[in-house]
């Protein structure tokens, strides 16, 4: 199965505003949905069922202007559901999806299998994050859509193989959906992934750094100032291997060469909105994920003019066959 038709035809870009802990929201997501690229957000970014709920309906009813104004559908938008089994939202999460008809969800952390029923019972296209071959050939056997390959470059929760040989480790015995995470700058790579046989590309970092993300402008400004090399690979702060802003651990009073190992996975911590609002909850709130794909952040543009620029470079690369 590659990209249904109709959902492609609805696509400026093959590309997905890849879902991030406490930057993606319905601002980001309309933007980008409006733009032709897909909007994605991870639900644990909504501190309540409630507020998860009220995310969805204004997404949806932003799709709705949308299609009602200019006479085409938008692109469609991608909730991010992280499945592992320290997530006590996940249910519940789960059913908002479902309440709102998402036409696409994402799952990560985990093995989609406990959610992949119902949602492929709503007529919904799942995708799932995935870090190794192993992985892969899991969530396929499940009975997924699609599959996202996290690569090395990929920021927060990433993955270590190189993209040209996971990809085509993959399309050795999957002939879904493809998607490829990690290093994704500019239209160039879009084009890139498209020849090595995806169907789909991630982009995150370099929506991070749109108006329209709910990252810090401190955020923002660092990812512009920042490079490749400023990326560190670490699991002191999530349990699994993520990368981070090495200049925002040296601002939170942290040694990026000297830091202390993280315990169990607890998703749990990550969401619940106390834990959140403590001072010394520093990750994620003061030290900020980033993707090798840094350093193509040079501005801090609007999410419609990121993407025009991308699908210019996109269309000049598949122009040039290079």
């Amino acid at each position: 199965m590659t990209l249904p038709a109709q959902l492609k035809s609805r696509l400026r870009l093959p590309l997905i505003a890849a879902p991030m802990f406490l930057v993606s929201g319905p601002a980001l997501v309309t933007a980008a949905c409006r733009a032709g690229v897909i909007g994605s957000f991870p639900t644990a970014n909504c501190r309540t069922i409630e507020e998860l709920d009220h995310w969805l309906a204004a997404i949806g009813d932003d799709q709705k202007r949308a299609a009602d104004a200019t006479g085409t559908a938008p692109a469609p938008f991608c909730p991010n559901l992280i499945v592992h089994r320290s997530n006590p939202r996940v249910g519940d999460d789960l059913a908002a999806v479902l309440r709102a008809r998402s036409e696409m969800v994402i799952t990560s952390v985990g093995s989609p299998e406990p959610v992949l029923k119902p949602l492929k019972d709503a007529g919904c296209l799942v995708l799932a994050d995935v870090a190794s071959v192993r992985h892969a050939e899991r969530a396929a056997a499940a009975g997924v859509d699609g599959l996202v390959l996290l690569t090395a470059g990929a920021g927060g929760q990433t993955g270590w193989a190189n993209p040209f040989a996971f990809v085509r480790a993959v399309r050795s015995f999957w002939d879904g959906i493809v998607v490829m995470a990690g290093g994704m700058s500019d239209g160039r790579a879009i084009a890139a992934a498209e020849m090595l046989g995806c169907d789909l590309a991630y982009m995150g970092t370099r929506f991070i750094a749109t108006r329209e993300s709910m990252a810090k402008d401190e955020y923002k400004a660092m990812l512009v100032g920042s490079r490749l090399d400023d990326v560190l690979l670490t699991r002191a702060f999530t349990g699994l291997e993520t990368n981070m802003l090495r200049p925002s651990i040296v601002a939170a009073g942290l040694d990026p060469d000297n830091l202390p190992a993280r315990g169990a996975i607890d998703i749990a911590k990550d969401i619940n909105a106390a834990e959140r609002a403590k001072p010394e909850a520093r990750r994620w709130k003061d030290i900020w994920s980033a993707g090798h794909s840094v350093s193509g952040v040079a501005d801090v543009p609007a999410v419609a003019e990121l993407v025009e620029r991308t699908a210019q470079e996109y269309e000049a690369a598949r122009r040039s066959g290079a």
